[in-house]
């Protein structure tokens, strides 16, 4: 950001960048470890939700089982998730070019994702309680992410958060390719949440609209952006207004989930634990940004963060399996826990043996593979007169 554009943003100021949440870049202010321990908070409420309230786990009414139903919420970790991942996706783009931007977003998913597919498809295979296993062609289409354009099953049904995930990448990469400033990503965020608002008035439901500007979940990723701002460039009427707008669009898709977990095909009333909840999600995230929770430190909430990812693609389908095998064994509460646990250190041992040595791998790899593709569109490209007598 030039100093002129510093100057523009009140209360601003020009940082270095280094390393930050998960290794992203980040400013030069310390290390966001907080947001590490906030994701793997989230990833134990979608655990708790699955673990506690779905019925097909266990093939019976979880409410039998777990009569008080704490976590029938726990859904909404899913949206805290978004908050942080607009927040941390900015905050990461910050000075990269549009290749290394994707570059390292392909790097951080597809390893641990790999694995889960591999893994969950040979469970489901031999154990088809939770859910029945996808074809082997269907299989094959899931390991490229791509599966739900392209028409094919699922092979996890928590995969669905990460093609909302590619397509905030996709949508961001646009801003990123434009040159990461204060107005700019400010006028990323107005004119999504503008195209949103419009969309949700008068494109009917499912149109392909929907799709591309992620009418559902959009503000969440906006909300996360605009506390992003507030940390970086210090709170402004601007910023709050992005958050401000995010939330009150986020509102309704929280109610209409919580209707078709409570009250599935009727009308539903106002549910103030689903607003609440999620006031709760971003007032977390603001108090990241205005250094609230500063004091949150130490090298174990990294570690707990790294986990964070592989815990959410693995634990339903292996989890709920091991649920629904050992049920009777031993009391439901002490179960859930012990296989919470398990599927902890499954994820700490995905993380450490396969996604932190084939990140490098995969990174040189496509590294080779880009240089070599330029190389040949270079070769391929027709010279001009001037270029030809040079390299004569």
């Amino acid at each position: 950001m030039t100093a002129r554009e510093a100057a523009a943003v009140p209360g601003s100021r020009q940082e270095p960048e280094r390393a930050g949440v998960s290794g992203e870049v980040a400013t030069g202010r310390p290390r966001l470890e907080v947001l590490d321990g906030l994701r793997f908070v989230a990833a134990l409420a979608v655990v708790a939700y699955h673990f506690t309230t779905l019925d097909r786990v266990w093939h019976r009414r979880a409410d039998t089982i777990f009569p008080d139903q704490t976590a029938a919420y726990g859904w909404l970790g899913v949206h805290l998730f978004f908050l942080i991942s607009g927040f941390v996706i900015c905050m990461s783009s910050w000075g990269r070019g549009v290749g290394a931007f994707l570059l390292s977003r392909a790097v951080r998913l597809y390893p641990a994702y790999w694995v889960s597919v591999v893994a969950v498809s040979v469970v489901l295979t031999v154990w088809p309680y939770v859910e029945q296993p996808v074809g082997l062609g269907d299989t094959l289409v899931n390991l490229t992410m791509f599966h739900e354009p392209l028409g094919a099953s699922t092979v996890a049904e928590v995969y669905w958060t990460l093609w909302a995930e590619l397509r905030f990448y996709l949508l961001f990469s646009l801003v990123v390719w434009w040159g990461l400033t204060y107005r700019r990503v400010v006028t990323f965020c107005v004119l999504w949440l503008g195209a949103v608002t419009v969309a949700k008035a008068v494109v009917a439901d499912g149109h392909l609209v929907h799709t591309v500007l992620m009418t559902d979940y959009a503000p969440l990723f906006t909300g996360g952006i605009g506390f992003y701002l507030m940390y970086r460039f210090r709170p402004t009427l601007l910023s709050w207004g992005i958050v401000a707008v995010s939330f009150l669009l986020a509102v309704p898709q929280a109610l209409y989930r919580t209707s078709l977990e409570a009250y599935p095909g009727e009308a539903v009333p106002l549910s103030w634990p689903a607003v609440v909840l999620l006031a709760v999600c971003f007032l977390l995230i603001a108090a990241v940004a205005l250094g609230w929770l500063s004091w949150v430190r130490g090298r174990w909430l990294v570690v707990t963060g790294a986990m964070t990812y592989p815990l959410y693609l693995l634990h339903l389908d292996l989890g709920g399996t091991m649920l629904y095998l050992w049920q009777g064994s031993v009391p439901a509460p002490l179960l859930v826990a012990t296989v919470t646990g398990a599927m902890v250190l499954l994820a700490w041992l995905v993380h450490r043996y396969v996604e932190r040595p084939v990140a490098p791998l995969m990174k040189r790899a496509l590294r080779w593979i880009s240089a070599m593709v330029r190389h040949r569109v270079r070769t391929l490209t027709p010279r001009t007169a001037e270029e030809q007598r040079t390299c004569k």
